[in-house]
């Protein structure tokens, strides 16, 4: 390993170090690499505890050398999201936040929730975090600005659907509003989303006056309770400051090894939502580092950089980060620490509500609970997440196998999995077992929780132990496993043959049992909704070669499936389309499908 520190050039970068077993350990960048991997190996470094720590483990490193610092910082934040190393400081928190998004490059454009951002014209609102003000504002656009919701191109007119009869949409799609008009509604729409209050009443008011005098009173009465409406609505907007604009401040409290981070969500001055987050291990990282990897790990998701960003201190290669941010929204980010003013005000807002979360979280029983967890299960270590696999199957057909994750008091549903069971027939559950398990260990990279449930005995338990084993390699850290026997309720442990009972009404069995439970639940909703699938499914559908033209050909020809069941071949081969091999194709799946 020591040869390699000759050969490395001086460019900058991104490092990974690597412990015996090639598990990824750290991920970090430099604009010298050279310098920079040759500190951790001099004498006279003086490295923190932490890195003094991952030293000893670590056995090789690699690294790529990049054009740019720019081009370090973005490949240094895939790096940590795809590996998840134990040194790096890691934001536990993979969802994509909802927006409203305003499809303006349409021709009749419409308003729909979306996770992903695309450079695709539209106009996007948000992000809205909780996502409970977005339905509900979303409800009233649709209530009382009456625009299409429909997916449809509109190509060519069709009949309106019900929402029109409900006075709901203008029916653009049988020609009963014109463009020009339905193009006045998405204006209103975009400057209500905007809090463009002035601006909108005023063009309101402006309307229902004309249609007074052109004395049109039903339509100057429809708009008159749209102002009503909207004013109750943006009276309940909480409007911080409109000469803000779109800004994101970022409080944070630390003590001891964990830090709380509180995201407050400012677009055009009006609070569209806050959140919470809270970060352990970080012991030895200093407040200006802390911010640069929560920047670079927050913004990295699916969400648009707003024009500021303001922190209580300012992070590390600041240009770097404005640079990557701007290139990300495509217009100039500003990140300030502010000393005195509004922003001062809302810093300290947002880090005195860190700070009691903090305190709530530390005050709760949920380490207690954990602790109680690893003290009755033997394990290593508290877990900090947990994860559960079941199997669904009835006679083996449609078997499936479902996987959830919780973690920090709560599901994570965005790491569930799912899957259809491929390689076992008939009834067999340790070797459907085998399946999921290995299948969304792969899916997942690894990153597996710190503690596994299997759904089942020692039996399940064994081949779960065989599967985890046999993937040691994948494993950013390797989990615990236990299972989870019903009737009564107890839980198998890999270091005991004795089970331990968890009938016993103690919070740490309730909680793993609401776990196991859970991945019970999903994996029958999945099996439920599959079998109804096979169910509702035509029985033509499952012959190979015959598509949606042929079924329909047959259909109209005999009228039912047990009119074609009768047919015989030669009947069937006076249909276009279907030659002799094919009839009797037909037929023999017909009767295989019965």
């Amino acid at each position: 390993m020591f040869e390699k520190l000759t050969n490395i050039p001086s460019k900058s970068g991104v490092y990974t170090f690597k412990n015996s077993r090639e598990r990824v350990l750290y991920v970090g960048k430099a604009k010298d690499l050279r310098n920079r991997l040759r500190s951790y190996f001099q004498k006279s470094s003086k490295l923190n505890a932490r890195k003094a720590t991952m030293l000893r483990d670590v056995r090789d490193f690699t690294y790529i050398v990049t054009d740019n610092e720019l081009e370090a910082l973005v490949l240094e934040a895939n790096l940590i999201k795809q590996y998840r190393p134990r040194f790096n400081v890691i934001l536990r928190d993979d969802k994509n936040y909802p927006y409203l998004k305003l499809t303006v490059d349409e021709q009749w454009p419409r308003l729909e929730v979306v996770r992903r951002i695309k450079k695709d014209g539209a106009v996007y609102f948000g992000p809205y975090v909780p996502a409970g003000s977005m339905w509900e504002t979303l409800a009233f656009i649709r209530k009382n600005f009456q625009i299409r919701n429909c997916r449809y191109s509109l190509d060519k007119p069709m009949r309106p659907c019900i929402q029109y009869q409900m006075e709901r949409c203008p029916a653009p799609c049988a020609g009963l509003i014109s463009r020009r008009k339905y193009l006045k509604l998405i204006e209103e729409i975009r400057l209500f989303l905007k809090g463009k209050k002035k601006d909108l009443l005023d063009g309101l008011e402006k309307k229902m006056i004309q249609f007074s005098e052109e004395m049109r009173y039903e339509e100057a009465a429809k708009i008159r309770n749209r102002i009503k409406a909207l004013e109750r609505a943006l009276e309940s907007q909480k409007v911080i400051a409109p000469e803000l604009g779109d800004i994101d401040i970022m409080g944070f409290y630390r003590e001891g090894n964990a830090v709380s981070f509180k995201v407050f969500f400012i677009r055009n001055g009006i609070m569209v939502g806050s959140k919470d987050f809270f970060i352990k291990n970080i012991e030895d990282v200093s407040d200006r580092e802390l911010i640069h990897t929560f920047i670079t790990q927050f913004y990295s998701k699916e969400i648009i950089p707003p024009s500021e960003i303001i922190t209580p201190v300012l992070p590390e290669e600041l240009k770097s980060l404005k640079q990557w941010l701007s290139h990300r929204k495509g217009a100039i980010v500003k990140i300030f620490a502010p000393q005195a003013g509004k922003k001062k005000e809302l810093i300290d807002m947002a880090s005195e509500n860190a700070r009691l979360t903090f305190k709530d979280k530390k005050e709760s029983r949920l380490d207690d609970l954990l602790n109680d967890i690893r003290e009755r299960l033997k394990l290593g270590k508290s877990p900090e997440d947990i994860g559960a696999f079941d199997v669904s199957t009835i006679a083996g057909k449609e078997s499936v196998g479902a996987f959830v994750y919780w973690t920090d008091g709560e599901f994570r549903k965005d790491m569930y999995r799912r899957l259809r069971i491929k390689t076992v027939q008939g009834v067999d559950d340790y070797s459907m077992m085998e399946e999921i398990l290995d299948r969304t260990i792969q899916n997942l990279g690894g990153h597996m929780p710190d503690l596994i449930i299997i759904d089942g005995g020692k039996g399940q338990l064994e081949i779960a132990k065989r599967v985890i084993d046999k993937n040691a390699m994948l494993f950013h850290k390797m989990p615990q496993l236990i299972a989870i026997a019903k009737d009564p309720d107890r839980a198998y442990l890999t270091t005991s043959n004795d089970p331990i009972s968890l009938d016993d009404g103690r919070q740490s069995s309730l909680l793993l049992k609401k776990i196991r439970d859970e991945a019970h639940r999903f994996a029958v909703g999945y099996h439920r909704k599959l079998r109804e699938k096979e169910l509702m499914q035509s029985p033509l559908e499952k012959i190979p070669g015959i598509g949606k033209k042929r079924r329909l050909a047959l259909l109209r020809k005999f009228g039912s499936i047990e009119d074609i069941k009768k047919a015989s071949v030669d009947e069937i081969t006076t249909v276009e389309g279907f030659n002799r091999r094919v009839a009797e194709r037909v037929l023999d799946g017909l009767r295989e499908n019965k």
